[in-house]
Order: structure tokens, then sequence, then C-alpha cells
């Protein structure tokens, strides 16, 4: 499977552009967002119109910016956008999980609560699967996180990725750390940056 995997477009004419550009000349299967396609909403239709119109799936949680009824309610309307919060999607050989929103706390109890009651359950029967966990906020204390000012991830993100079989993690947020990646264990981890970058599973 190919995936064109991008991040944090903020409403950007110019990004959208290069992600169509992109998914012509590599002809990905599918497409990953991890949130933050807008300001605050600002334009957001238009902005899943263009998505829409790519033809093809876009797999995608919401960032800070946006809400989780928004993205309900637009993933209903425009077909080619799938909404992945809280639940996984499989796609050929390929687990999608998803948990959109955040990006500002160290400790997120709800994210505990969802990995422990569902995400757990889920991968105990994809065993044979590839696993992506796809989330706005980065994990705590990798290169993805890391500012002037240390590390500011997710430790309850980083906690279940060393707890879990999970190949790769797509996230976004830190502009600052766009295009960069870094490891976990086995876990490979990749912020895609807005202009977005193809991987090859």
């Amino acid at each position: 499977m190919r995936i064109l995997a991008f991040t944090d477009i903020h409403g950007s004419l110019p990004a959208l552009k290069r992600i169509e550009q992109k998914v012509k000349a590599n002809k990905p299967d599918l497409l990953v967002c991890a949130g933050d396609i807008s300001i605050f909403e600002h334009g957001i239709v238009k902005i899943f119109r263009q998505l829409n119109k790519i033809s093809k799936q876009v797999i995608i949680v919401h960032g800070n910016h946006e809400s989780i009824g928004t993205f309900i309610k637009f993933s209903k309307i425009f077909k080619n956008i799938v909404f992945i919060h809280k639940r996984g999607l499989t796609i050929d050989n390929v687990l999608f999980l998803g948990y959109g929103g955040g990006g500002f706390s160290v400790m997120d109890k709800d994210f505990e609560k969802i990995a422990q009651e569902r995400f757990k359950k889920i991968i105990k029967s994809s065993q044979d699967k590839k696993i992506i966990l796809v989330t706005h906020a980065p994990p705590y204390k990798t290169m993805l996180d890391k500012l002037v000012g240390g590390h500011c991830g997710n430790k309850s993100i980083r906690n279940f990725i060393e707890k879990s079989k999970i190949d790769l993690v797509i996230c976004g947020h830190l502009h600052e750390n766009f295009g960069k990646e870094d490891k976990i264990k086995n876990t490979k981890v990749i912020n895609p940056g807005p202009f977005g970058k193809v991987i090859k599973l």
C-alpha cells in the first residue's frame, strides 16, 4: 500500500495544490491526514470539498482547530472523507487507529481509556495486519515534540505505542517539526507536514 500522509494545512491553497500534485505524480492508494485542515474551521466546507475532489479516500482525524461534530457532519456529506477519531478502520492488510484533537496536554486520560477499552482489543484481533496510529498530538520525547524548551508531546500516546504492536504513527500539531521522523522502539513516527509525504508499506 502507498499512502500520502499530510497534516496542518490550515486552509493553505498552496499546500492543497501540492497535495493534489503529489497524488497525480505518486498515485497513492489513499491519503491520511493528522488534523488541522483549517484555522478554527474558517472556510472548512471548501477545504473538505477540495479534498473530496481528489477522488481518493482520505482517512482523517480532527486537530485542535476543529470540532468532532464538524468532522462527523462533513464525513457524511463527502463520500471520500473517512473520519476515524476513536475508532479503527481496516483497508486490505492495514489497520488504521485514529485519535484527533488535543496537542497541548502531556497526559490524556480520554485517550488512555479509548486505548485500553477499544484499541487494544482491535489490535489483538489484527495481529496479521500492519497497524498505523493517526493522532494530531505527537508522542512524548521524540524529534517530533522537541522544542527549544524541551519535549512537549503526549506521554499517554507514547506509553500506548511502547506497549503495543504499532508499525507507524502519523501525527502533526507542531509546525516547527514538519517533515521530521523518529522511532519509539520498533515504531516509526512521522510528522509529514502540510505538503505531504509518500509512505510505502
